[in-house]
């Protein structure tokens, strides 16, 4: 037998459960009840359809009155809907719903990221750090507005062009993905530029004399570091404790000289040296292998290593541990390393080189290349560019090459 009052708050909390729960249904709102459970939790629903009800909330945090506004703002969404709100919303295709950009990146892009990308996860803190203002932001409502005036405010806050393209490509990505996934009908950057201000053709490259510095501030630090150990050794020894291990004669004291010598013997990105795996070099064949995974162009390819690279590898491969899985792993753990900024900071500033980053390195290699002669596209191989016009940067180091082009022309008349 349905029960049926004026429902008051002295009703509501008179209601007793019982083994079973029950309904107290509401005279001045007919659709509207309170159900009791037997464990004495009290709720508010409302009946919108013959089988079907909709939760209002639980007395007596929702009072009997905003009950019955609840229930008459949903019978009235249900007249002019066919259903209330909240359930069309819910039964909509994932692709329909409201999602924030938040949760997006939270739920959906990170595993993919971190997944197909060597730096997942600092893409996911960098778009956080400069994007988290956009997180609360329905993803449809997102717009090229909201990201030029991130861009400009970066920009008038001194970051350089540089940096500030690289987290508009990072963002760009991640909104790609929910345009693939029909979690979006149209990306809202497609019309963002990237900030002026940024020099892609820049070459810098060590001359000869660079070079000899470079190498010598190495060997100095080598050397440094030797002799500070001996020192070390030799003072637990006075004292009949127990030193530090010795490097080996021939090896080296830890990973930054037969790092910069690698790359500047094969080009190789610094990302690229911090992923290499021992799996991945072949000494008898003197050849090494960029994996996919560890190539920024996610495309493999394979370099031969001149007699200075292998020399580096098989004396730096003696010191490795039997079970090492990366040649340059960090020295806490193991694992691979965030980054060699301070190190390379420090030989830098040894060698006195003004306006030299590592990735300099890989420009060293590609101008050394072209100035032999070799062609551009085998350099464009060599250095695993997807685009030939990333590799014309060091077209101009070739002018010999280029006037022979143009003398055969010449001939011909």
């Amino acid at each position: 037998m349905k029960l049926s009052k004026k429902l008051s708050p002295a009703i509501a909390d008179a209601a007793k459960p019982e083994g079973e729960p029950y309904r107290i249904w509401d005279t001045v709102v007919p659709q509207l009840h309170l159900r009791v459970q037997p464990s004495g939790i009290k709720s508010w629903n409302v009946q919108w359809d013959r089988q079907r009800t909709k939760s209002l909330g639980k007395w007596p945090g929702v009072t009997v009155d905003a009950a019955r506004a609840k229930a008459k703002a949903l019978l009235v969404e249900t007249d002019a809907h066919g259903a209330p709100l909240a359930v069309i919303e819910a039964n909509k295709p994932a692709a329909e719903k409201p999602m924030t950009l938040g949760v997006f990146i939270a739920d959906h892009y990170a595993a993919w990221a971190k997944a197909n990308q060597k730096s997942g996860q600092a893409t996911i803190d960098a778009l956080k750090a400069c994007f988290g203002d956009l997180y609360g932001r329905d993803l449809r409502s997102l717009s090229a507005f909201d990201f030029e005036r991130i861009k400009s405010a970066r920009l008038k806050a001194k970051i350089k062009p540089a940096t500030v393209n690289r987290d508009l490509s990072r963002i760009r990505g991640a909104l790609s993905r929910a345009v693939d996934w029909g979690m979006l009908d149209a990306h809202p950057l497609k019309t963002v530029k990237q900030a002026k201000g940024t020099d892609d053709s820049r070459v810098r490259y060590l001359t000869a004399g660079e070079e000899k510095a470079l190498r010598d501030a190495l060997t100095a630090r080598e050397n440094a570091r030797r002799a500070s150990r001996e020192r070390h050794n030799a003072w637990h020894a006075e004292r009949g404790s127990k030193g530090h291990p010795v490097w080996p004669a021939e090896g080296f004291t830890d990973y930054l000289s037969p790092m910069v010598l690698l790359a500047l013997n094969t080009g190789m990105r610094r990302g690229e040296l911090l992923g290499l795996e021992w799996g991945s070099v072949n000494l008898p064949a003197k050849l090494l292998t960029i994996t996919v995974g560890n190539a920024k162009s996610r495309k493999a390819r394979h370099l031969p290593l001149n007699s200075e690279a292998l020399d580096v590898l098989t004396r730096w491969k003696k010191q490795a541990g039997k079970d090492a899985r990366l040649v340059f792993p960090s020295p806490k753990g193991g694992g691979r390393m965030g980054n060699i900024n301070t190190s390379w900071e420090e030989i830098g500033n040894d060698a006195k080189l003004t306006d030299f980053r590592f990735h300099d390195l890989r420009h060293t290699f590609a101008s050394r290349l072209v100035m032999a002669g070799v062609d551009l596209n085998t350099v464009r191989e060599l250095l695993g560019h997807s685009d030939i016009r990333m590799t014309l940067r060091y077209a101009h180091l070739a002018p010999d090459k280029l006037a022979d082009a143009v003398a055969k022309l010449g001939a011909k008349a």
